[in-house]
């Protein structure tokens, strides 16, 4: 599911109706926002934040320099999604890091939030940008909390503290401190207990936590899922705790997403993360600008583009391109490409940040069937390292045997055939445009690039 589902769905066709519209009157502008606004209460945006919402585009929209334009429809967008970006805070907010290491870095939050997993997922996210983090075990009362911690940490290859679940929160805290300082970890990501609800004995340990390790960020976990429920835990949380800002949790799983809308407006805290996903690299740095692209169809292209710089061999994709150009591809660089895309994660998310592609017509709401990625990948890895590098040797029998070792049909493999030999046709058409235009300019066309 595309980040904020049925939202982004609704305030793209609302907003689609106004680009046909070409001079638009105040009753048409009236009109858009009366919809606008219907959508964000579905979606549990806080009510008394979509009238403000509302109110300063309608004051906006409805201007002489906008009305008086080319092109209206355009502007009105524009300032859509200027306020939207305003709206979730602006500009991006940062970690902030202590100006002597290390920096302490309490995540706080309800059960089942997402705490732990969220410690994990920011720790490999601040490695990749050079940080040493520490994992710290500090929930001693979740049966194995602690253990799921451990796991995590194993898979990252990152460290985790823990002195057991029969250690106080605040005496591991402390020590999970100068263990960092001795072991030169520059950033301690401190787990903490939750509550199935909020109470005082919840507050007022974190509260002794807070005071005996003084972190230089309190960040308050949030589950997306949870809507209106999210703005009174991140309200009491705020009052009890003056957090530093919010990881919104589930963002991908929410058809709503009116916490992510409300939250920052409401609570004044920013939100700085948010996880799009169940693995441990589905954490993203928050960008309200770049949010309110994804969620009025503009694409988040910058987003798309640092994913494909992490993930992708740049080595590999210079090679591909040389494959490509004198249609040399064989299913070996097929599976190579899969693997690598795959990593960049669901490719609902990825079709979702192509400008204008969730806006087009007939893919709205489209869910993206990787069981279908996951057939193919299947048919081909049933092939020999032979059947791969030539395809066009595999006959009837070959074909039985393919589709008996990834549990399809002939007809699946015969289709898969199909598709590769016709992409390789039209590979060689282009490369041989490309050379035509090479010996034309005397140098590359750039088709393949």
């Amino acid at each position: 599911m595309a980040v904020f589902g049925n939202l982004a769905d609704k305030l793209q066709r609302t907003l689609g109706k106004l680009r046909g519209k070409g001079k638009l009157t105040e009753q048409d502008v009236k009109e858009a926002l009366r919809e606008v606004r219907l959508a964000l209460l579905e979606a549990d945006v806080n009510f008394k934040v979509v009238g403000e919402f509302t109110a300063r585009v309608r004051e906006r929209a409805v201007g002489q320099e906008v009305m008086a334009s080319l092109t209206p429809a355009h502007q009105v967008i524009k300032i859509v999604h200027e306020e939207l970006t305003e709206l979730m805070g602006g500009t991006q907010s940062k970690l902030e890091l202590a100006s002597k290491p290390p920096t302490v870095v309490m995540l706080v939050g309800l059960q089942g939030a997402g705490k732990t997993t969220s410690a994990a997922k920011l720790a490999n996210l601040l490695r990749k940008q050079g940080h040493r983090p520490l994992l710290v075990a500090g929930d001693v009362y979740r049966p194995a909390a602690i253990k799921q911690l451990q796991v995590l940490g194993e898979q990252l290859q990152a460290p985790v503290f823990t002195l057991g679940d029969q250690v106080s929160p605040v005496d591991i805290a402390k020590a999970s401190v100068e263990h960092a300082r001795r072991h030169a970890n520059d950033i301690v990501l401190l787990d903490t207990a939750g509550r199935l609800h909020i109470n005082e004995e919840l507050m007022a340990e974190l509260e002794t936590i807070d005071q005996a390790v003084s972190p230089k960020q309190v960040l308050l976990v949030v589950d997306a899922m949870t809507g209106q429920d999210a703005l009174n835990v991140a309200n009491s949380f705020n009052e009890n705790l003056d957090i530093d800002g919010i990881i919104l949790t589930k963002l991908d799983g929410d058809a709503r997403g009116g916490a992510a809308l409300s939250v920052k407006a409401v609570t004044g805290k920013p939100i700085k993360f948010a996880a799009t996903g169940e693995k441990l690299d589905a954490l993203e740095p928050f960008y309200p600008d770049r949010m309110a692209s994804r969620i009025l169809g503009m694409g988040d292209v910058l987003t798309l583009i640092e994913r494909a710089e992490a993930q992708i061999d740049e080595e590999k994709a210079r090679e591909m391109a040389d494959k490509l150009r004198t249609a040399d591809f064989t299913f070996e660089d097929f599976l190579d490409q899969l693997e690598q895309v795959r990593k960049m994660g669901p490719l609902d998310q990825l079709l979702d940040m192509l400008p204008g592609v969730p806006g087009m017509k007939g893919l709205q709401g489209m869910q993206v069937d990787e069981k279908q990625f996951s057939q193919v990948e299947a048919i081909v890895r049933s092939m020999t390292v032979e059947e791969r590098l030539r395809p066009e040797i595999i006959d009837g029998s070959r074909k039985r045997r393919i589709a008996n070792g990834s549990g399809t049909k002939v007809q699946d493999v015969n289709r898969l055939l199909k598709q590769f030999s016709q992409t390789r046709q039209m590979l060689r058409q282009l490369g041989a445009l490309d050379k035509k235009a090479r010996r034309k300019r005397g140098g590359p066309f750039g088709l393949f690039r």
